[in-house]
């Protein structure tokens, strides 16, 4: 039975990966989040829920230890951000980067030595479809992303010689995650007010109907990037992203 350790379980898509995952009765699953809520996924003796921090190395060193021996990584874990780059503190561009991106980076750092040492492995780094295409105030956000993807496109040549798979999967806009949320807690000043206009008129598109992500989307992408060997590096997941990555 092989073993799969995903970030962020607490809600959105991290969430729905655990279940997919226990779902399929051939997998163990590590769910973490910083504050475990073990009542969020079913019960199972082969699901464990651990903390997790992955902006805090001692966190991390703790998490891998206990999670033991696993087969594959799957970096979900992230925070939103909106706001013009006027209206963003440097404060808030490292918090975004620190979760974003160093906290893939480092728990992928982690988890390497035990993959390189089994010649087998697969990380799976769920970016966004916000890199296909320049959006107004996702700026920091896109950045980001955009780190993740080059930084595993990259990685992928690092470790292909030790059997090590690294895939991307990049899903559009998900209104039933908690992205909207999260980027509203770290909007203490709100928008500049130079920027209102344009402000106005991207919160309406956001109104307008059109294709969208579904959580289902994303599970299954990342199940194929951690299954199927023959899967292509970056996976869009919904019709919104797949529209994206085609044009």
């Amino acid at each position: 039975m092989k073993t799969i350790l995903i970030t962020g379980c607490s809600s959105g898509f991290g969430l729905e990966i655990a279940r997919t995952f226990l779902d399929r009765h051939d997998w163990t699953v590590v769910a973490t989040m910083r504050t475990p809520r073990g009542e969020v996924l079913p019960t199972s003796d082969r699901l464990r829920v651990l903390p997790l921090d992955v902006t805090n190395p001692e966190s991390i060193r703790h998490a891998i230890e206990a999670a033991g021996p696993i087969n594959v990584l799957v970096n979900n874990a992230g925070i939103g951000f909106l706001n013009a780059l006027e209206g963003t503190s440097m404060d808030t561009v490292r918090d975004v980067f620190e979760t974003n991106t160093f906290g893939t980076m480092a728990m992928t750092q982690a988890v390497l030595p035990q993959f390189r040492a089994r010649r087998s492995g697969v990380i799976v780094n769920v970016s966004s479809s916000v890199t296909l295409l320049p959006l107004h105030l996702l700026s920091i956000y896109t950045a980001s992303k955009a780190a993740v993807n080059a930084f595993s496109e990259v990685l992928a040549l690092e470790l292909e010689q030790f059997d090590v798979r690294v895939r991307v999967v990049l899903p559009g806009r998900a209104p039933a995650t908690a992205f909207g949320d999260n980027a509203r807690s770290r909007m203490h000043a709100g928008f500049p007010e130079p920027y209102a206009k344009m402000v106005q008129t991207v919160f309406a598109n956001f109104q307008q109907e059109g294709p969208i992500t579904h959580a289902s989307d994303v599970t299954e992408a990342v199940w194929r990037a951690a299954t199927d060997p023959s899967c292509p590096m970056r996976l869009a997941a919904g019709a919104d992203a797949v529209a994206l990555m085609a044009a």
